[in-house]
């Protein structure tokens, strides 16, 4: 529990840490903001890490001269587009080996097909707007991978969607996060982006279980 609470206090209070971060490790911020959002992207066991809210606070610091905007925003879309492709080429490798039982409840082949279909619809899309949601935007190359989707349009989408997610927050709070009203309600700000961040998939998951008890 005392986990959780402090991981939740600094979510909530991500500029006090990260100016903490940036005033006791200088450049290496830059590595651990690379770190942290290649993590959050690449790697499906840690869909939990901030990635809306960092970098709009990381956007609001650059703006006081704390670190380089535009090197900033270079380097974290890398690490989004890194972490796509590695979580991509994970779901590839280990996909087609774990969806073997068919009557597994998790890994059933049927998913397998399904994810395939789903891919080959709507791929492209599913790729950039999962960037704006959180946890989904951390399975949803790794889905791709599994569902064979082609690596070159894979790589397109997941490159756009990188610079759009990157550029939308960084700049954002670049721009807008030193505005008085903001900088004094920074923590409701972050609370509203993360609750705005998550609205979509939640709608989704409502409709779906809409749909399931209209069939049923």
């Amino acid at each position: 529990m005392e986990f959780i609470a402090q991981f939740i206090d600094v979510v909530l209070h991500l500029d006090k840490h990260l100016q903490w971060l940036v005033e006791n490790y200088g450049v290496l911020i830059y590595l651990i903001l690379f770190l942290i959002i290649f993590c959050e992207t690449g790697l499906v066991v840690t869909p939990f890490l901030p990635g809306d809210s960092l970098l709009f606070v990381a956007g609001t610091l650059a703006a006081t001269g704390a670190m380089d905007v535009h090197g900033l925003f270079v380097l974290l879309v890398v690490a989004a587009f890194s972490g796509d492709n590695t979580n991509y080429w994970i779901g590839r490798y280990i996909g087609p080996r774990i969806f073997k039982r068919e009557k597994s409840l998790l890994f059933n082949p049927v998913y397998l097909q399904r994810a395939q279909q789903f891919y080959d619809r709507h791929g492209g899309k599913a790729i950039v707007f999962a960037r704006f949601a959180p946890i989904i935007r951390t399975f949803a190359p790794f889905v791709a991978g599994i569902g064979r989707m082609l690596y070159p349009k894979f790589m397109f989408f997941s490159f756009f969607g990188s610079v759009l997610w990157i550029g939308f927050f960084v700049y954002g709070g670049y721009y807008f996060g030193n505005i008085p009203f903001v900088k004094q309600n920074l923590t409701l700000f972050i609370i509203g982006i993360i609750v705005l961040s998550v609205m979509p998939g939640v709608v989704e998951f409502v409709r779906h279980k809409i749909r399931t008890a209209k069939q049923g």
